[in-house]
């Protein structure tokens, strides 16, 4: 992650409020919550305000309204179960703390996956210049005394929505940040034996577990290495952990993989064939080498998928993730005293050719970006205005 001192970051926002719109967002309702709707001529975005999540991504001229991301109330009407108040949906930031806390910081009054999810999100800018459409945020994370400045930004011609983020400290000292960006699919895109997901990663590994007394099954065993996409499978023999499995069962499995160190840029991507559409994030390498697989299937119309790219290889206790150092790479980022640190990645979701079955490389030209299908042969370029 980028760092900036705190004098040249106040500079730089006051230099970004003399050129930033200053119209105030309609807010729509989302699943009975307050969220914006920030649009470009070609897709749009659901942003809430209640912990900042992406909620929902659709594309203007597709007919059916599709939107790729989880959406966990809906899931849970559809189940016949009672929905979710959380403020967790669809892709979601994870800051300063990723997954859940240590006893002591529980009993300190610390939340799963870091304050910012929990907290109402104050609008500080909203408008369009030209072309782009953005919309600001800030939100105050008291526990850890830091504060999350968010931009999202869309821009005419095109089906990416650009995030861009700076976390401050308020603390006279240096400390290592938790940092992980959850961007999670959900049926009815994510389907079994046919959706597959990708990402450059090289050495994997299962997460520990103990067997559930509730009965939920693993398909994976627990504590294991592996090189990217084939696991261990429990039973014996691999699982070709790229694509959901078509068997239906109730089933819950975590694993992590290291981004590709070669590389710059870390993606990951989620394409349905038989709809012939694909959504993915890009990302920097050096701010989220991790990406943690998630994956929940209940059954059909229940399957979620998270694969959340992050300053550390699991969601867990930092302590734990600082003590472990998987393969001798850290799980945090430092943020120095009175300073801040910086991120940004992309969202795109796109129409892929008929045939594209994996979004398995990326390439980035001048303003475009090239997703190609390494088995077919098939690729798709869309306009990608802002390099990361």
């Amino acid at each position: 992650m980028k760092r900036i001192g705190r004098g040249t970051a106040i500079t730089l926002l006051a230099a970004a409020a003399l050129t930033a719109a200053t119209e105030r967002p309609a807010l729509a309702d989302y699943e009975g919550k307050e969220a914006v709707v920030l649009s470009s001529d070609k897709a749009e975005f659901t942003i809430l305000i209640d912990g900042g999540s992406i909620a929902a991504a659709i594309l203007h001229d597709d007919p059916a309204r599709l939107n790729p991301l989880w959406n966990p109330a809906r899931m849970s009407r559809e189940a016949g179960r009672p929905s979710s108040q959380s403020s967790v949906f669809g892709s979601w930031v994870c800051v300063d703390g990723f997954g859940i806390p240590s006893a002591e910081e529980r009993a300190a009054g610390f939340p799963n996956h870091g304050e910012a999810v929990h907290r109402r999100w104050d609008v500080t800018g909203y408008g369009k210049q030209g072309n782009v459409t953005s919309l600001s945020f800030a939100v105050r994370l008291p526990l850890v005394q830091e504060e999350l400045y968010r931009t999202f930004r869309v821009v005419d011609g095109e089906t990416v929505l650009y995030v861009d983020s700076s976390l401050e400290s308020h603390v006279a000292f240096d400390r290592p940040a938790v940092w992980a960006e959850h961007f999670t699919v959900g049926s009815p895109f994510l389907d079994g034996g046919g959706t597959a997901a990708d990402m450059p990663a090289t050495r994997a590994r299962t997460r520990g577990y103990e067997r559930d007394p509730a009965g939920v099954g693993h398909r994976l065993p627990p504590n294991q290495d592996f090189t990217w996409p084939m696991a261990p499978a429990l039973v014996g023999g691999t699982v070709d952990l790229r694509i959901p499995p078509a068997a239906q069962g109730d089933w819950v499995d975590h694993s992590t993989a290291l981004v590709d160190p070669q590389r710059r840029l870390g993606y990951v991507t989620v394409v349905n064939p038989e709809k012939r559409l694909l959504i993915g994030c890009l990302f920097r390498r050096e701010e989220f080498p991790w990406v943690q697989n998630w994956e929940r299937y209940q059954g059909p119309g229940q399957l979620v998928r998270g694969l959340e790219f992050s300053t550390m290889p699991f969601d867990e206790a930092r302590r734990v993730s600082a003590e472990r150092r998987l393969w001798n790479q850290p799980g945090y980022r430092w943020l120095p005293a009175k300073s801040r640190i910086e991120s940004r990645y992309a969202l795109f979701y796109i129409y892929v050719p008929q045939g594209f079955t994996r979004g398995d490389e990326i390439r980035m030209g001048q303003g475009t970006l090239t997703l190609e299908d390494r088995t077919s042969g098939k690729s798709v370029s869309i306009a990608f205005s802002r390099p990361l």
